[in-house]
């Protein structure tokens, strides 16, 4: 088998693993009308690159997940260094942009107003 074969299915293993633990730890993307796209994933660095879409752009919520995705998916895929995760809101409050900021459930605000916008998040 030539090198270039055995890359590719490398790449292939890696891929769907990298799906597997997304539907088994981020079940909610997809009940939530989101999804998550693997866009890249570079085998020599160990670099993946993920969009999250639908319900998710634009959700409060969504930084949480990337996180969390980020955090744990290097834990539990030895093959993987880093994580590039966002919501394709660059700009408007997304992953290293600026503008909007997401607001949270549970979190106050200071408004003056000392107001709770309702109950923390469950992940």
């Amino acid at each position: 088998m030539s090198t270039d074969a055995q890359d590719a299915d490398g790449e292939d293993d890696l891929r769907e693993r990298i799906t597997n633990f997304l539907r088994r730890n981020f079940p909610q993307i997809q009940m939530h009308g989101g999804s998550a796209a693997i866009q890249n994933i570079d085998t020599e660095t160990g670099e993946v690159s993920i969009q999250l879409g639908g319900a998710c752009s634009g959700c409060g919520i969504s930084p949480m997940t990337i996180q969390a995705i980020k955090s744990r998916m290097v834990k539990e895929i030895p093959e993987i260094t880093k994580v590039h995760a966002d919501t394709g809101m660059e700009g408007m409050g997304g992953e290293g942009g600026s503008g909007m900021e997401p607001s949270f459930p549970g979190e106050t605000t200071d408004d003056g107003e000392g107001r709770d916008e309702g109950p923390q998040a469950p992940f």
